[in-house]
Formats: C-alpha cells, sequence, structure tokens
C-alpha cells in the first residue's frame, strides 16, 4: 500500500479524519493537506503540505512526492456558506473532483474518497425514510454540486474502471472542531453555548427534524468503506447513511438533562429554507447489507460525550 493524501485536511471532517487515519495506518503515511496552513500542533503532527485543490500541477505534483495511492477529497463549501458564492462553490465542489477523478483516470492514483451529502436530495424527495434511489431535485448549489458529482463519480467508475467511493453524510456534529458553515450547525453551537451561556437561540425552527451522526461514526465510516473490499462496494454514486434523527427541541430537552435550567428560543434565518428541502430520516439500508455498516451513537449517547468532553 502506498500512502494517503487527505485534501482539505484542516476542515471539520478532515482534521479528525487525519487523525484517525494516522492511529490506523501510521503518522508518514498519512499527508495531510489544505489551501493554507492551519493549527500549528495540527500541522507539525505529521506529514502536510500546502495544496490548492483547483490546482491541478499542485494535487499531481504531491501525489507524485509522496507515491499516493490513496486520496480522500474533502475541500467543499458547506451549504449555508456555499449561497454566499454561488460561483466558487461550483468551481470548487466540481472541479477538485475532476482533477482527482482523472488522476486516477490516468493511474496516478488507485482509489478516491468522495463525500456527498443529504443535500442531494430536494422538497419533491420523499422527506420519512428516504431511499438510496428516489427523486433528488436539490435547490442549493451545494446539493446541485453534490448531485452532479455523485453522477461524475459512478460514470468514471463504469466507463474507466476508477475505485472512488462515497457516503452522503448527514448533520455531522463534534466537539474537536468548530462547524464549518453547514445548515446543520446548531448542534454543534447548541452545546457550546449551553455551557457558556446556559441558553441559545436556533437559527431554525423548534421541529425541524433533521438526519443526524455523530463524528466519531462518520468517520469510522468514511474509514470503513474506503477498507472494504471492491465487490462489497455495489453503489458508485454515494450511499446513504443514518444514524439518527432530531429537532432543536428534542436536543435541547437532552441537554436540559445535564444541564437544568438550559433555554433554547427560536430565530430561524435563511438555513430554515435550507433545512425545509432536505429529508427528515433516511434509510441506510444498503450501506448496512453491502459493507455492514453500524452506527454506534445514539442522541443519548453523543450528548453525554459532547458535553463531557467541551466541560471546562
Amino acid at each position: 500500500m502506498g500512502n494517503i493524501l487527505i485534501i482539505g485536511a484542516c476542515g471539520q471532517i478532515g482534521t479528525e479524519l487525519t487523525k484517525k487515519l494516522r492511529e490506523t495506518y501510521g503518522r508518514d503515511k498519512v499527508i495531510a493537506s489544505d489551501v493554507r496552513k492551519g493549527d500549528a500542533a495540527f500541522v507539525a503532527a505529521g506529514p502536510f503540505e500546502v495544496v490548492n485543490a483547483l490546482d491541478f500541477n499542485q494535487v499531481q505534483d504531491v501525489i507524485e512526492k509522496y507515491n499516493v495511492d490513496e486520496v480522500y477529497l474533502m475541500a467543499a463549501l458547506l451549504s449555508a456558506t456555499a449561497e454566499k458564492n454561488p460561483a466558487f462553490a461550483w468551481d470548487l465542489n466540481m472541479n477538485s473532483l475532476f482533477h482527482v477523478l482523472n488522476l486516477a483516470k490516468a493511474g496516478k492514483i488507485k482509489k478516491i474518497f468522495w463525500p456527498s451529502s443529504i443535500a442531494v436530495f430536494g422538497p419533491t424527495t420523499p422527506k420519512q425514510n428516504t431511499p438510496q434511489y428516489t427523486v433528488m431535485e436539490p435547490s442549493t448549489v451545494y446539493g446541485i454540486s453534490k448531485q452532479s458529482g455523485e453522477r461524475w463519480c459512478e460514470y468514471y467508475h463504469n466507463l474507466y474502471g476508477v475505485d472512488v467511493r462515497s457516503i452522503r453524510y448527514p448533520g455531522l456534529i463534534s466537539w474537536s472542531t468548530p462547524p464549518g458553515g453547514g445548515t446543520t450547525d446548531y448542534a454543534v453551537d447548541i452545546y457550546h453555548k449551553a455551557l457558556s451561556d446556559g441558553k441559545y437561540t436556533c437559527f431554525l425552527s423548534e421541529e425541524t427534524r433533521l438526519p443526524m451522526m455523530y463524528m466519531d461514526d462518520a468517520i469510522r465510516a468514511t474509514v470503513e468503506i474506503m477498507q472494504a473490499k471492491p465487490e462489497g462496494v455495489k453503489i458508485r454514486s454515494s450511499y446513504n447513511l443514518s444514524a439518527m434523527d432530531f429537532t432543536p427541541k428534542e436536543i435541547a430537552e437532552v441537554i436540559g438533562k445535564h444541564i437544568p435550567g438550559f433555554t433554547i428560543d427560536y430565530a430561524p434565518d435563511f438555513r430554515q429554507k435550507i433545512a425545509d428541502s432536505w429529508p427528515q430520516s433516511i434509510n441506510d439500508d444498503n450501506a448496512r447489507k453491502d459493507w455492514g455498516w453500524q452506527h454506534e451513537f445514539d442522541l443519548e449517547k453523543m450528548t453525554a460525550d459532547m458535553l463531557e468532553h467541551l466541560a471546562p
């Protein structure tokens, strides 16, 4: 096995993925990269390169320099941030993918992980227990780029044999990295505000139900699908992935069990419209059947772990 390159390693998912992969394969086998250097301790923890995901030559050069076999392409502009700069979001989310797909097609790398999202679904998608194959009419530039990326991944696999693997992340919750500009960010920020202020103002309405996942589960799923035998990865667009779903009201109630007196109020903003276009729960039977996916964290277990790590 050659080395692993993570593009977008300083982001919310990339930071924790880098740590997990280094624990699994060794620090020198995993090269972290981003458009700029992040936290000094993170940069010093293993090989790090400044790489612009939009620069094909930079990406190719670092792959050749480190004898890279596998690329995890985590660089992206997320849902809420992308709506503020749609042209750049499309450029980053799509052309960075084309770079690694074409490098794989040319035989420069052997395996790609590329994350998709529940943003590929839209207001016409069935909202409860959303199936793997269903209506997909995304209404955000982030969702449009992810849906298009799924189609290109499958295309490159079918026509050129590219070993590309993907999962549709739900909202992700982590104690170790700050939110990255997504519509589900409230479910991270609420824990910080609960501990610091004892109250929280949510930018979504109290009954907005969304699929969510603790970062520990998301990282494990990412590693597991990449470790799966090729014949076990039957879907080459992207797999539905699920763990739990809840509303702001429900997460506040669970936090209140740990922090008596915690209060929440609601001031929905432009992100409400984005959230309303997404599913409320996800059917991930294919991932569980094909490569053995099993989540470990529910809302209660996640809340206890979040507050334990964030407590001063």
